[in-house]
């Protein structure tokens, strides 16, 4: 319910403030492009009724954050990898938070995961490539945008919580995976190697050009390992930073298969391509086919939405933006002065631009690997120049502060969270 609300009232934009948000907020396509961003972010939202967040009690295992879903094979019935990631990334992402005693996360996604677990940004970040450019499905990677920028700037965990996933003690720690076991364990999938084998029955040169790719996937899946933090952000400068890191392990993963992915789909004759093409369109209809229909979110990705005729679209916005943004308290609390104050707007006007930018709507999937690499590459680099933003922001901003003033501001966000 509360994630409706949210949703509903970010596009409520359009109507109580279409003007001063296109003004102030600068975003791309007027309050239509919000609004389309806004639903856009409620797609899913009958997958999170059906996965329950509430952490109660027992041992964390590192096995269970495995993308896979063992039940469902259990039952006969066919694995929904998005609901079991829900409910895992939300076991690993609260058991730090306040103590492991809070049910939900406010920095939580639409479909109830978490893009930042501990310090650790875009768990299963390996998997979502290999989801998007070998099975067309974006779904995961469309859910990433400003709401981990905002979480990035206040943040989720106080620091005890944070420090508690990089060198956990005392009698928690078993209950508190460590950032490393997130990083091994989130991102244990490599390419699909069987699948496409028996998708496209490879000859020998082709079976060739196929391991040669498979290595080439896992390097790239050691490549964004290599951008597990080692150490807790203790700030929202370097927490932007741990996403950029992260996001630039993502494009050079990405730019280390594409050759080795370009030279096998080269060696397929038609026939072949089309099969390996299949495995995307039969994901996307096994997905379709699993996922309870939201006419609203279907409505609102659509480019001739508008949000004026819907009236749920016309609730809360103002409200919305005080609760995420309290400009003023910040001011009054770290006492500042009509220059801090000015960047404290741009700040929040270039994260908010964001929204735009990086819109939940999933984009349609291309035809083929290699356009499909290209587009998911285009999308991390969008993203990447928006959290670059955002620093350069948050840079003018804390330039002059002193540093009771930046402590202030840090503690802001756990404050929040509470």
């Amino acid at each position: 319910m509360g994630l409706g609300l949210a949703g509903a009232a970010l596009m409520c934009v359009a109507v109580l403030l279409p003007d001063k948000a296109e003004a102030q907020f600068g975003l791309r396509g007027g309050p239509l492009g919000v609004a389309r961003f806004a639903v856009g972010h409620m797609i899913g939202m009958s997958r999170l009724r059906h996965a329950r967040m509430a952490v109660r009690g027992g041992r964390y295992r590192s096995a269970a954050l495995r993308s896979q879903d063992p039940r469902g094979a259990e039952r006969g019935q066919p694995a929904n990898p998005y609901v079991l990631r829900a409910a895992l990334t939300a076991q690993a992402a609260l058991s730090g938070w306040q103590g492991g005693r809070r049910p939900q996360g406010w920095w939580r996604h639409p479909d109830g995961s978490y893009g930042w677990v501990g310090p650790v940004f875009w768990p299963f970040a390996h998997d979502d490539l290999t989801t998007a450019i070998i099975f067309g499905d974006t779904t995961s990677l469309s859910l990433y945008g400003y709401g981990d920028i905002y979480a990035a700037i206040f943040a989720p965990y106080v620091a005890t919580e944070l420090a508690a996933y990089i060198a956990p003690q005392g009698r928690r720690a078993r209950r508190i995976p460590s950032a490393e076991t997130l990083c091994e364990a989130s991102d244990a999938g490599g390419l699909p190697v069987e699948r496409v084998t028996a998708a496209v029955a490879p000859n020998e040169s082709q079976r060739t050009a196929l391991d040669e790719l498979a290595s080439a996937w896992a390097a790239a899946r050691d490549t964004i390992r290599a951008a597990c933090p080692t150490q807790a952000p203790a700030t929202a400068a370097e927490r932007l930073g741990l996403m950029s890191e992260r996001l630039q392990a993502m494009i050079k993963a990405i730019d280390a298969v594409a050759p080795p992915l370009s030279k096998f789909v080269g060696l397929l004759n038609d026939d072949q391509k089309a099969r390996l093409n299949a495995l995307a369109n039969e994901r996307r209809a096994a997905l379709a086919a699993a996922l309870p229909k939201d006419a609203q979110a279907a409505a609102a990705c659509k480019p001739d939405y508008d949000p004026r005729y819907d009236e749920k679209a016309q609730r809360q916005y103002e409200q919305l933006v005080q609760q995420q943004w309290p400009v003023a308290e910040i001011a009054s609390t770290l006492k500042l002065d009509e220059i801090a104050r000015a960047r404290l707007d741009v700040l929040q006007d270039t994260t908010l631009r964001t929204v735009e930018t990086l819109s939940a709507c999933p984009a349609e999937a291309a035809a083929t690997p290699q356009a499909r690499l290209a587009a998911v590459k285009a999308r991390l680099e969008t993203m990447l120049q928006a959290v670059g933003g955002v620093s350069d922001a948050l840079d003018d901003f804390e330039a002059d502060l002193s540093d009771e003033q930046k402590a202030g501001f840090e503690v802001i966000g756990p404050k929040r969270g509470a």
